[in-house]
């Protein structure tokens, strides 16, 4: 059984009509693992109320000035605004967002407890959104703050982010760099939205690895770099927990970057996590069409099962 942690609360956070980053996105993804031959192999779980998480506004802050944090959660108080052009806050948005950031905790919690994968199935997504600003349709910089929890469990002493959504994960980054027990390595599309996540970006510890690609690139041309770049990266950090930014937008169905990957081609990406550690936590970021979303998705949760 592979565990999905999903809440039909994270449909509340409304971005408007036409915005590439919908609840349906979700709503696409749920029905694909619904019908999927391996239905009976997903464990459905609601994330962890954010009132009762004691920790959660601690480990925020972590990632988060207070500042920022208390911004955001004054434009959803007063109905919504926009962060930014590209990043719309509703009424709701605030409280889904810790929600979201919950899950991801509980889903470090339950990849520890079985030294197996989960998929945190949750919006908004979370790795352009900086200390104190969020962007790029971003509010709470996810895959850190579950990075900052997991240092706190027993026995974990190291932890890796992988970013291969087609976007660099500049706000991940920025947050986790001048940290040496944690590692970030991130494959995407350059040049690019936001325009960061240069080759020669090597973080505070050497912790840092950024691998930008042409746009048009296929599974040819990743495959390669996988292997003699990211994966020795990862294995020589030798995490005790994987974290997987997993942004689906590198597809070549997709409308917001122009790289030609295939759904099952995250299969493979997959495989070679695998080959690292069993303790995966796969938490969603990027990808907008809904069908090679959705198949994505299935791909990678297949190859762990």
């Amino acid at each position: 059984m592979l565990p999905v942690i999903y809440s039909d609360e994270f449909l509340n956070h409304k971005t408007g009509n036409y915005h590439p980053e919908n609840p349906e996105r979700l709503i696409a993804i749920v029905t694909a693992l619904k019908e999927a031959t391996f239905a009976e192999k997903i464990a459905w779980r609601e994330p962890t109320p954010v009132a009762d998480k004691p920790s959660l506004m601690s480990l925020l802050l972590q990632a988060h000035s207070p500042a920022y944090v208390r911004k955001l959660g004054e434009i959803a108080a007063s109905g919504g605004g926009y962060l930014d052009g590209d990043t719309p806050v509703s009424a709701n948005s605030y409280d889904v967002a810790l929600l979201a950031v919950s899950a991801w905790l509980d889903g470090v919690d339950v990849v520890l407890t079985t030294e197996n994968p989960a998929f945190v199935l949750a919006r908004p997504p979370g790795h352009h959104a900086e200390s104190d600003a969020g962007m790029g349709f971003c509010l709470f910089s996810n895959a850190a703050i579950a990075a900052f929890y997991a240092l706190e469990q027993p026995d974990v002493e190291r932890v890796a982010i992988l970013d291969w959504d087609v976007h660099h994960g500049n706000g991940t980054q920025a947050i986790v760099e001048d940290q040496p027990q944690i590692a970030y390595c991130s494959l995407h599309q350059y040049p690019c939205y936001p325009g960061t996540g240069k080759a020669s970006e090597r973080g505070y510890h050497n912790n840092v690895l950024n691998v930008p690609l042409p746009p048009g690139s296929d599974i040819t041309a990743y495959r390669p770099l996988l292997e003699s770049k990211i994966f020795p990266f990862l294995q020589n950090f030798q995490p005790d927990l994987l974290i997987v930014s997993a942004g689906y937008d590198a597809n070549a169905a997709d409308p917001l970057a122009s790289m030609n990957l295939l759904p099952e081609d995250y299969g493979l990406f997959t495989d070679y996590c695998l080959g690292i550690t069993r303790k995966i936590l796969f938490g969603l970021e990027g990808g907008y069409d809904f069908s090679s979303l959705s198949q994505s998705v299935l791909a990678t949760i297949e190859r762990c099962l």
